[in-house]
C-alpha cells in the first residue's frame, strides 16, 4: 500500500470516529429521555441541555441536514419535504418510551 493510500485510510478512520461517537451518544441520550425527535427530522433537547448535550444536538443535526440537502438535490425535492418524510419515518420507528414532538410542538412519549 502506498504512503498516500495509507494516509487517506487513516484520515477516513479519523473522520469516521466522531460520527460513530455522535451516533452512540444520540442513542444513549434518547434512551435516557434527554433528546427527542422533531417532525422535521432533527433532534432537540427535551429539557434545558448542558454544554455536552447541546454539542451533540448540533453535531447530529448538522450531519442530518447535510444528508437531507444531498437527498433534496439528488431527487429535486424540496428540502422541507425531505425533512418531513425523514421525520415521519424516524418517529414511526422510535422505540417505546422515547420522546418526539407532535405537530403542535408538544413533547410526547411513545
Amino acid at each position: 500500500m502506498t504512503l498516500l493510500k495509507k494516509a487517506i485510510l487513516v484520515l477516513a478512520l479519523v473522520l469516521m470516529a466522531p460520527l460513530a461517537q455522535a451516533q452512540q451518544g444520540l442513542s444513549q441520550a434518547k434512551a435516557n429521555g434527554l433528546l427527542g425527535e422533531r417532525p422535521d427530522g432533527l433532534v432537540e433537547a427535551v429539557a434545558a441541555p448542558d454544554a455536552a448535550l447541546s454539542a451533540l444536538v448540533r453535531t447530529v443535526n448538522e450531519q442530518r441536514m447535510a444528508e437531507y440537502r444531498k437527498i433534496a438535490a439528488d431527487t429535486s425535492a424540496p428540502l422541507a419535504a425531505v425533512q418531513a418524510r425523514a421525520g415521519r419515518q424516524i418517529i414511526q420507528s422510535l422505540p417505546k418510551g422515547q420522546y418526539f414532538k407532535d405537530a403542535a410542538g408538544r413533547w410526547r412519549k411513545k
